[in-house]
């Protein structure tokens, strides 16, 4: 795997290195940025997350204006190694809140401490951040309290088979909390078409279980799934019925053998919350129909007013209720003095953002209400700038529905030294995704 593991700054000095090999010399990583710079001349059109050059390869990511880049010589799993930097900033981040060169100079005892437990002789060990601040901690003046003679030892996860998870936790009462949360993202123009749709699904558990319990989770249809050769998760075939999933992530909990021979998901579960699954299903795989749908007119009447007549309707079913919708319409910069006449819930005018928002707590299924906002127009403007501003976006949620028709047939749990009585619960929200927008021309 990796032999050195580099933090840099935006312009490619470095704050921080760690050495674990000692076969390539400390000072190769100065050429990176000339490499880097070279590498976005050369091929700006097909980005890859590596650079060969001189016999060492250099596997980089980006964040927050830093560059994680870790070095190797030989012909390394580079996705292997991505996803480690992936996990480091992850990590990282839960212990410092925000990951940037700042942070990295203020903790660099502490990131060394962490990058000799996630890493011994360039392979990774334990990444899990629960795991990880029971003995690797913050809060330093916890051992000066401690007698000389005791001394914080790894938790017995860090050797056991199951490192992301303890011996000896006890609830006096044993609950699992599912949740199915899929994110809907979609382009809708102003006769409300949709043009594009995506979901976003991910299936998280909160744990509170004694021992070491041993989950099955089933679905309402095994051809969501489809193993291939090579025992990667890909879509189902085209003549398949059920649903498609696309992008299937598991939690490193899932046992990855009995799920490609069977089909089943069956785990031990880390305590307290993780997702244990993501997915993606294309607009391909759902009937692509607006959840939300938003109607909006704009008037211009003599550059000196500006009318919005606004509609929105619950395309759900009437036993359905969505809860918290805001449908967010952008507006001139220069507008003022606003009055809003809303049928139902409250409108309000942010003039930092250039936006009206009009609010709507709950919101029952085949419901449709109106809203009338007048602004004064003190500039002079081209009515058709005016017009063309970005498009309206829309957030909500909708609890107890999903999209996508997923649903969970059971969460069975057994652990078998303890033998006690468990209480699992499902539930399913529907949610608007970062880009639910309609456009307004």
């Amino acid at each position: 795997m990796a032999s050195q593991i580099h933090f840099l700054d935006i312009k490619g000095k470095s704050l921080l290195s760690r050495d674990y090999k000692g076969d390539i010399p400390s000072g190769t990583i100065d050429k990176f940025p000339l490499l880097l710079l070279e590498n976005e001349d050369n091929d700006e059109a097909n980005y890859k997350p590596f650079i060969y050059s001189q016999g060492i390869n250099y596997i980089y990511i980006a964040h927050n204006n830093l560059y994680l880049c870790a070095l190797t010589r030989k012909n390394e799993n580079v996705m292997a190694i991505i996803i480690f930097l992936s996990k480091l900033i992850e990590v990282l981040t839960q212990y410092f809140k925000s990951l940037e060169e700042e942070s990295i100079r203020d903790n660099f005892v502490i990131i060394y401490e962490l990058l000799d437990e996630m890493m011994d002789y360039g392979c990774p060990q334990t990444t899990d951040t629960k795991i990880l601040k029971q003995y690797i901690t913050q809060d330093y003046y916890k051992l000066i309290r401690s007698s000389s003679s005791r001394q914080i030892q790894p938790p017995n996860a860090v050797t056991n088979a199951v490192s992301w998870r303890n011996d000896g936790i006890t609830y006096k009462k044993n609950e699992a909390f599912l949740d199915v949360i899929e994110s809907i993202n979609m382009l809708i123009n102003a006769n409300g078409q949709v043009l594009n749709s995506e979901i976003l699904g991910a299936i998280k558990i909160k744990s509170h279980l004694s021992g070491m319990p041993d989950l099955r989770l089933g679905l309402n249809d095994k051809n969501i799934f489809n193993i291939n050769s090579n025992s990667d998760v890909d879509a189902a075939p085209a003549n398949s019925k059920g649903i498609e999933m696309e992008d299937i992530k598991f939690h490193q909990c899932v046992r990855l053998s009995k799920f490609e021979n069977e089909r089943i998901i069956t785990f031990i579960p880390p305590d307290g919350e993780f997702t244990l699954m993501s997915y993606r299903l294309s607009s391909t795989q759902f009937l692509v129909k607006p959840l939300i749908l938003v109607n909006c007119k704009t008037k211009i009447h003599k550059h000196s007013r500006i009318e919005i007549l606004c509609s929105v309707k619950a395309q759900i079913k009437k036993k359905s209720t969505a809860n918290n919708v805001e449908v967010v319409i952008p507006i001139p910069e220069d507008a003022d003095t606003p009055k809003f006449t809303p049928e139902y819930g409250t409108v309000k005018w942010y003039p930092e953002r250039s936006e009206v928002v009009w609010k709507l707590k709950t919101f029952p299924g085949g419901k449709q209400f109106h809203m009338k906002a007048e602004l004064g127009l003190p500039a002079v403007n081209d009515p058709e700038e005016l017009l063309s501003k970005k498009p309206i976006k829309v957030n909500f949620n909708i609890p107890y529905f999903t999209t996508s028709g997923i649903q969970v047939r059971y969460l069975r749990i057994n652990e078998p030294k303890l033998q006690y009585q468990s209480y699992p619960w499902v539930r399913y929200i529907t949610q608007s995704g970062e880009d639910y927008t309609v456009r307004t021309k």
